[in-house]
């Protein structure tokens, strides 16, 4: 077994997306630039739900993987063609995008 160390640490970046939606940038912010464009990673939690109620304006998904999972709570996630699920807790969404 080889054993390797961690060699650095990189926290999430509080930020807005869309129509000014609040989240935590994971992957896909400066201090990981070399995974970029290829690789995001956003955490929604709030319980506050004005953070997150004005969604994200119309926009395709050209050739993007997306998935979604919900640990707590409940959203509804729909694509610029209208189709659309809810999330609840333990769910999973994955959206291929032509």
């Amino acid at each position: 077994m080889t054993t390797r160390r961690v060699v650095n640490v990189v926290h999430g970046m509080p930020t807005s997306d869309g129509a000014g939606v609040k989240l935590r940038r994971v992957i896909g912010q400066q201090a990981l630039s070399e995974l970029d464009p290829f690789l995001m990673l956003d955490e929604f939690g709030t319980d506050a739900p004005a953070d997150y109620i004005a969604g994200f304006p119309e926009h395709p998904h050209r050739g993007f993987e997306t998935v979604t999972y919900m640990l707590d709570g409940r959203m509804r996630h729909r694509d610029n063609h209208g189709h659309e699920g809810v999330l609840v807790p333990g769910s999973v969404q994955w959206m291929t995008a032509g």
